[in-house]
């Protein structure tokens, strides 16, 4: 998919929200949306492929709209998208959304991967070390557990990765031991 379309009409959204500041909602209401799209693929795959005729898409479209409490802004968002032949880009515009609302409240979102779940004492230094890193903005973590990392963490802020887990440093003492480094 091309992001320039989803950045487009994410920032789109995200100046008329805050024009009315109602920006957060917005937010809430696109991630609604999309994730009705991803509990029902028939819907989504009616209303995103033009193979379908413009009148039956738009009718399914407001059909659900006519069920949600979406602001009159969400609604006409998405009947626009649906005009432009955008809808396919509904989970990408709203992931763009998001992270722009996250910038403007100053959140930054950190994945952290682990073997076994963390612990609160190690979430809580894993926050102030990552603090220096992100500039002391507020951290709000992505938590998921991958036993074949074997111990340690990786952390994904953006597109940083810090791979600190057990399986990177075996692969690391297993490239130096090949190129000679350890006699």
């Amino acid at each position: 998919m091309d992001s320039r379309v989803a950045k487009r009409y994410a920032k789109a959204l995200l100046l008329l929200g805050v024009e009315d500041g109602n920006y957060r909602e917005y937010g809430e209401e696109l991630q609604e949306f999309v994730q009705f799209c991803m509990d029902n693929q028939e819907f989504f795959t009616v209303v995103a492929n033009p193979v379908f005729s413009p009148e039956d898409r738009k009718d399914v479209l407001d059909f659900v709209l006519e069920k949600t409490s979406f602001s009159d802004m969400v609604k006409n968002f998405l009947r626009l998208l649906l005009e432009k032949r955008r809808m396919a880009f509904v989970p990408e515009i709203a992931a763009y959304y998001s992270r722009l609302t996250d910038e403007m409240s100053g959140v930054v979102k950190v994945q952290v991967v682990s073997a076994r779940s963390l612990n609160k004492g190690s979430l809580d230094k894993l926050r102030v070390a990552l603090k220096k890193i992100v500039s002391n903005k507020d951290i709000e973590f992505d938590l998921s557990i991958d036993k074949s990392i074997i111990g340690g963490v990786i952390v994904k802020i953006g597109d940083l990765v810090i791979d600190g887990s057990v399986t990177a440093q075996l692969r690391g003492l297993k490239e130096s031991l090949k190129r000679g480094e350890y006699n």
